[in-house]
């Protein structure tokens, strides 16, 4: 989705077992899209390396709060809230996200919805969108179940 992730958490590096903190880098490409997605073990800061983004994160309320942020900029998505960041920029843009877990987990909504294994029901899918069942197997085309 023109997002690249290197993480750097407790996987990935041993050191940080029982400092309860991890780092990533994420660089975005001209139009690039973090999708949404939550950490249900931490909380996240960004810190805007380069370029420009759309940011933001929905409350429990379904209040959306977002910005433009640029370099040099802070921006911080509390824990387990859905959350997303989007480069609408001509531009490359990267940042360094920092967690207060060593190991913050990543659930993405699209995937886990719709590349469920084994996958949800279509017709559970269509009542809870509102939608035709046809439309949901149209969307789950596009997320590969995961093995």
């Amino acid at each position: 989705m023109g997002s690249a992730i290197t993480a750097g958490n407790v996987e990935k590096i041993p050191g940080l077992n029982m400092m309860g903190t991890s780092m990533s880098r994420i660089d975005y490409a001209p139009g690039g899209l973090n999708p949404p997605h939550l950490h249900p073990r931490a909380s996240e800061a960004i810190f805007v390396l380069e370029g420009r983004l759309f940011v933001g994160f929905l409350t429990t309320t379904g209040k959306l709060i977002s910005k433009h942020i640029n370099k040099g900029d802070v921006f911080v998505f509390p824990r387990a809230l859905l959350h997303f960041q989007q480069n609408p920029n001509n531009a490359p843009a990267s940042v360094i996200a920092a967690f207060d877990s060593q190991n913050p987990g990543t659930q993405s909504v699209g995937q886990s919805l719709f590349g469920a294994n084994p996958p949800i029901p279509d017709d559970l899918l269509a009542k809870a969108f509102g939608v035709e069942p046809q439309v949901i197997q149209k969307v789950k085309g596009k997320f590969p179940a995961k093995k």
